[in-house]
């Protein structure tokens, strides 16, 4: 799969919660290609903006799109990688700030 038809298989899953992409292509295409490449490394897309262990199941929480994701854009209007987000984030109605991890400790590889 190529970034462009990762990006539009996720749009379609976006839309299909009521979410969005970040608006910001050239950013979104970048943790496109993360994914991919985390693909191509374990067999899964782990989220590339936190560390995989390699192990899927240790892994589970993080693969895209993480368990962590509804209550990011719930509290922040924005996943912690800033891939999902609300429409009131993309239209600048939500301040941009960084979403703190959610990850427990013992699982951050």
């Amino acid at each position: 799969m190529t970034p462009e038809g990762l990006y539009e298989v996720l749009s379609k899953y976006a839309a299909s919660q009521g979410i969005e992409l970040n608006r910001d292509k050239e950013y979104v295409m970048g943790i496109m290609r993360g994914l991919l490449k985390n693909q191509e490394r374990y067999g899964y897309r782990s989220c590339p903006c936190r560390l995989a262990s390699g192990i899927k199941e240790k892994d589970a929480d993080i693969i895209c799109p993480c368990v962590y994701k509804d209550p990011d854009i719930k509290e922040y209007g924005s996943c912690y990688c800033g891939l999902y987000v609300s429409r009131q984030w993309n239209e600048g109605k939500i301040k941009h700030i960084r979403v703190p991890e959610r990850r427990p400790k013992e699982k951050q590889a």
